[in-house]
């Protein structure tokens, strides 16, 4: 006989050990509520005379409990059921352990490649590992419900971030209001930061506060250039001022003040980016941060602005040099450059930086692109305007303001009565859905279908609930940078930050992934098909957005439905699905699974017809979103990335191109590093296969990893079909 252990592997049945476990009992009861040695043996022949082949090992208890009380030995059987229950507490706090041992010897291939941006070798990013470890096994054990749990294991649902959920005080990503802590002063760790008078000084500055503001969340944060161009001005005065004084002609402090402001630009922004990658917030990584250039932001300041952008895009397009001082991509900040009139008119002032942007994005991945245009179509805020911002972090965007009748619920000091507002708002959390489970489960009944996918539903608003509710116990206190000095209010001492969870301020997120093969299963047609498939998948996305609105409505909270960038996750789901329905060609034969509503990456398809398809879903998801088209190296070929960047304002909101800029340090070789049939990389020119000596930067889910990937992703990156591949421009 078999015993089929709590974690499902199978032992042989051992008789002793149900002897030992009764023996321990016994020896905590007086002697005549005791079980004789023939009485055990008695139960012990009970259980293998049911002749199983088979037997789970809590079967196997509740018959010893049912025996115990059948032959009058009560206390016995309670002794035992306690025993039982202490057993079963001591496993589940010992589930840390194997864990943290994997962890620390650095063999395991889970933590070596859970985050393509975090080195799980070096301590900083272990220490933030080992709490993360802690803070799930907390989460599990005590915060979340066991359905919750175990449909999380099973990969029916995806709760993100367990690893910082047991703390109530961390929420996931913002948009940092960077002008009202730049202009009105804030503080960091009880020190006074008052306002800078020199644009060097705001961007030394600037770094400080997006580091501590990174520390107190575990999302990714934003800020935008618009915050930082006044004092470009304030630096112009300052040199003028200067020249004047010794008595200088028009001509000569023109000249001068000219050359000295452009070096404070260069310097600033040379200061601004190195900072960024060398610093490490608690989270063991550099602050995972986006950088919005939108000269719409302004008027009053446009000229500055246009200064700072195209100083940031040529530092980024030259990159940094890396530990052999060879110029290579960092994946951060990740930089967001939105298309409007005055960048797009090729005869236009500003064209000049959509041409900068261009060669950057050819040569370091990015910008990516926010179509103003598109953007202001779908994003209505509750005055009936159209806005425009960017997303916080990777692609996660708020929903359009419904704040504003309420007021300055965030008592910022940058405050504007009656416009809509998105520095200083952020996001609750993630729970993700796996639609291809739902499919699966089915059976391509499509009745069972919209049912399953109903309870997944409520599954997944029960989980984003909690989220919510364990936040809404939060005081102002716990993070005085976000809370109490204007990263996202400017709140009291004490104060609770529960109306910041309502009313449209903040969002909290339904995740998806597996679009394309939830539809592929039940209709037999990609959702790109234009017919059957295409339709189905509407559907589903219009199915989650109105269980959002349904949420929103009854709660008066922001739920939005959002693609999930699932990193990690996809390798997760793809082996739950082939464990609970085995292997189905098509669906679950890969290591990984399609995110959000994108079109598969093995998919041929052209590239502007990619884009037109996807912006369709992507209206469907507007708590965040991103396409993106691969493309061959266009740096000989910047007028295809200029077709692209006009195509993205005129038909998309967020898109982006995937490039390849990598590196081998041990021959030089500067082009794309390969995958192999093994999913090995390697360099094409020698053959190097090290990791520690290979620079390979590649788009994951929205954002760039430089630091490898699990195997589903990996897997992934490796089928990805290329759809711009400059073979007319060779």
């Amino acid at each position: 006989m078999k015993v089929i252990k709590r974690d499902g592997h199978m032992v042989e049945y051992m008789p002793s050990k149900i002897e030992e476990a009764i023996e321990k009992a016994n020896a905590e009861v007086e002697e005549e509520d005791r079980a004789s040695s023939v009485q055990i043996k008695n139960i012990i022949k009970y259980i293998e005379r049911l002749g199983k082949k088979r037997i789970l090992v809590e079967d196997i208890q509740d018959i010893i409990e049912m025996k115990l009380m059948n032959i009058g030995k009560y206390e016995l059987a309670k002794r035992y059921i306690t025993y039982r229950y202490t057993r079963e507490l001591v496993r589940r706090s010992n589930t840390t352990d194997q864990s943290i041992k994997e962890l620390i010897d650095g063999e395991s291939e889970y933590w070596n490649t859970e985050n393509s941006n975090k080195d799980a070798k070096v301590v900083t990013t272990q220490r933030d590992y080992l709490a993360g470890i802690t803070s799930t096994d907390i989460t599990r054990r005590f915060l979340l419900p066991e359905d919750i749990v175990q449909a999380h294991d099973d990969g029916i649902i995806h709760f993100h971030d367990a690893d910082y959920f047991a703390q109530n005080a961390l929420h996931n990503c913002d948009l940092i209001n960077l002008d009202d802590m730049l202009q009105n002063g804030t503080n960091i760790n009880g020190v006074m930061i008052e306002k800078p008078h020199r644009f060097l000084t705001a961007m030394t500055i600037a770094t400080q506060l997006i580091t501590a503001v990174n520390s107190s969340q575990y999302g990714g944060c934003t800020i935008t250039l618009t915050h930082l161009a006044p004092f470009v001005r304030s630096s112009k005065e300052f040199y003028e001022k200067k020249y004047k004084k010794r008595k200088l002609t028009a001509t000569q402090i023109k000249k001068f003040v000219d050359e000295d402001l452009r070096k404070e630009i260069t310097d600033g922004v040379q200061t601004f980016q190195y900072q960024i990658n060398s610093m490490t917030t608690t989270n063991g990584q550099a602050p995972f941060l986006s950088v919005n250039m939108y000269l719409g932001e302004t008027d009053e300041y446009k000229e500055e602005l246009a200064m700072i952008i195209e100083e940031v895009l040529k530092q980024r397009t030259e990159g940094m040099k890396n530990e052999k001082g060879v110029y290579i991509t960092p994946a951060f900040p990740k930089l967001l450059y939105v298309l409007e009139e005055d960048n797009m008119n090729p005869k236009g002032k500003y064209y000049y930086l959509t041409e900068l942007a261009a060669k950057c994005t050819a040569k370091r991945m990015v910008p990516d692109y926010i179509s103003e245009k598109v953007m202001k179509e779908l994003k209505i805020n509750e005055n009936g305007e159209g806005d425009c911002y960017p997303c916080m972090g990777c692609r996660s965007f708020l929903t359009p303001d419904r704040s504003i009748s309420l007021g300055n619920i965030a008592k910022a000091k940058n405050y504007v009565p009656g416009k809509g507002k998105y520095y200083g708002r952020f996001n609750q959390g993630v729970v993700t859905i796996n639609l291809v489970d739902i499919a699966l489960s089915s059976d391509k009944n499509e009745e069972d279908f919209w049912k399953i996918f109903d309870e997944r539903l409520e599954l997944c608003h029960r989980a984003l609930k909690i989220r919510h509710k364990r936040l809404s116990k939060a005081t102002s206190d716990v993070a005085p940078i976000l809370w109490q000095h204007g990263a996202l209010a400017r709140l009291e001492k004490g104060e609770s930050i529960h109306e910041l969870l309502h009313h449209g301020y903040s969002t909290l997120s339904l995740g998806y992934a597996g679009l394309y093969e939830c539809v592929k299963y039940m209709t037999g047609h990609s959702h790109t098909d234009g017919g059957k498939g295409h339709d189905f998948g509407i559907k589903v996305m219009e199915h989650l957005n109105n269980a959002c609105k349904g949420w929103k409505a009854e709660e008066d909270i922001d739920y939005s439905v959002y693609g999930t960038p699932i990193e990690s996750t996809t390798y997760k789901f793809a082996k739950c699905l082939k464990d609970r329905f085995g292997v189905i060609k098509g669906i679950t034969d890969r290591d990984y699974i399609t995110n959000s509503y994108h079109v598969p990456v093995f998919e041929e398809i052209d590239a502007f017809e990619k884009l037109s398809l996807e912006s369709e879903f992507q209206k469907l998801s507007p708590g965040g979103a991103i396409s993106y088209i691969e493309t061959a190296n266009l740096t000989n070929n910047i007028p295809a990335v200029l077709e692209v960047i006009n195509f993205i304002y005129n038909n998309i909101m967020y898109a982006e191109l995937n490039t390849k800029s990598d590196y081998c340090q041990e021959c030089g070789f500067d082009g794309e590093i390969l995958l192999n049939d093994k999913l090995e990389w390697y360099c094409p020119n020698c053959g190097n296969k090290n990791h520690d000596t290979l620079n390979v930067a590649r788009r994951t889910c929205g954002y760039i990893g430089t630091n490898f990937w699990n195997k589903g992703r990996t897997q992934e990156i490796k089928e990805r079909v290329v759809h711009i591949d400059n073979k007319d421009a060779e």
